[in-house]
C-alpha cells in the first residue's frame, strides 16, 4: 500500500514542479496576444499588434542581431577549439589527463558572476577592450566546456575498430578524422552546436560584465524591464522561448540517437 503511494505520488510532484517551472512562460505567451497595453487577465481581445511594434523596435532588433553575432561566432570557435581537444582526450593517455577533464569542467561549475568578475578583472590586462568581442571570447570559454564534454562522451561510444580499419586499408589519421570519425559523430555536433547557440543567446552574468554599449538580447530586455513592463518584451520573450525550445528538443532527440548507436 505504501509503495503505491510512494508510485503515485511521484508523477504528482513531478507535474507539480514542471507546472511551477512552465505556466509563467505560458502566460508571457498569452500576453504577448494580447490587444490591449495593460497586462491583465482574463485577456479581452487578441491580437499580433505587439509583434509589429517589437519589429519597429530599433533598439530590440540590434540587440537580437548582436546576440545572433555573437552566438554564432562564439559557437563556430567553440566548436573549432572542442572537436579536436575532444578527439584528442579521447584518444590520447598523457600525464595529467584527469585533472585536464576536470580544469575543462570549471567553466561550467563555477557561478557565471565569477567568471564575468574574473574576466572583467583580466581583459584590460591584456588589452581586450570591454565590446562584443570581449563578450564573445568570454562566451566561448564556457561553449568551449560545453562541446568537448557533449563530444567527448560521444568519442567514448564510438566503436574503436572502424578507425583501425580506416588506417588497414591506408587511409592517413586526418582522413580517418574527417571521413570516418567525423560521420560518426555528426548528430552529436550538430546537438552540441544547437545547444551552445542557445546557452549563448541566454547568457546574462559574463556579457553584463563584458558589454560596453551594444547590448545582447538578455541585457536590453533586462534594462527594458527596469523601466517597466512593456508588451512588446512579452513578444520578443516568446520568439526567444519558441525558437530555444526547438533548439533544445532537437538537441535531446540528436542526443538519444547517439545512445541507440551500437558501440
Amino acid at each position: 500500500m505504501i509503495t503505491q503511494f510512494k508510485s503515485g505520488l511521484v508523477p504528482v510532484a513531478a507535474l507539480a514542479v514542471i507546472t511551477f517551472l512552465y505556466f509563467p512562460l505560458i502566460i508571457i505567451v498569452l500576453y504577448s496576444f494580447n490587444a490591449d497595453s495593460v497586462s491583465a487577465f482574463p485577456i479581452q481581445s487578441y491580437s499580433l499588434g505587439w509583434y509589429s511594434v517589437m519589429l519597429q523596435n530599433d533598439s530590440l532588433l540590434a540587440a537580437v542581431k548582436n546576440s545572433i553575432t555573437v552566438a554564432i561566432v562564439a559557437t563556430t570557435l567553440a566548436l573549432i577549439v572542442g572537436l579536436p581537444a575532444a578527439y584528442a582526450m579521447h584518444k590520447y593517455d598523457f600525464l595529467g589527463k584527469k585533472t585536464l577533464e576536470r580544469i575543462v569542467l570549471m567553466p561550467i561549475t563555477l557561478p557565471g558572476i565569477v567568471t564575468g568578475v574574473a574576466m572583467l578583472s583580466f581583459f584590460p590586462l591584456v588589452g581586450v577592450r570591454l565590446s562584443l568581442t570581449a563578450v564573445t571570447i568570454g562566451h566561448i570559454t564556457f561553449l568551449s566546456a560545453i562541446m568537448i564534454t557533449q563530444l567527448l562522451a560521444r568519442f567514448k561510444q564510438l566503436d574503436p575498430f572502424l578507425e583501425q580499419a580506416g588506417y588497414d586499408l591506408g587511409a592517413r589519421p586526418l582522413r580517418v578524422f574527417f571521413v570516418v570519425i567525423i560521420p560518426n559523430v555528426k548528430t552529436a555536433i550538430i546537438g552540441a552546436v544547437l545547444l551552445c547557440l542557445v546557452l549563448s543567446m541566454d547568457e546574462i552574468p559574463v556579457t553584463f560584465f563584458l558589454i560596453a554599449r551594444e547590448n545582447t538580447l538578455p541585457i536590453e530586455i533586462y534594462g527594458m524591464m527596469r523601466r517597466g513592463i512593456t508588451p512588446e518584451v512579452n513578444a520578443i520573450s516568446t520568439l526567444v522561448f519558441t525558437v530555444s525550445a526547438i533548439a533544445i528538443l532537437l538537441s535531446i532527440r540528436l542526443t538519444e540517437q547517439n545512445q541507440k548507436i551500437p558501440k
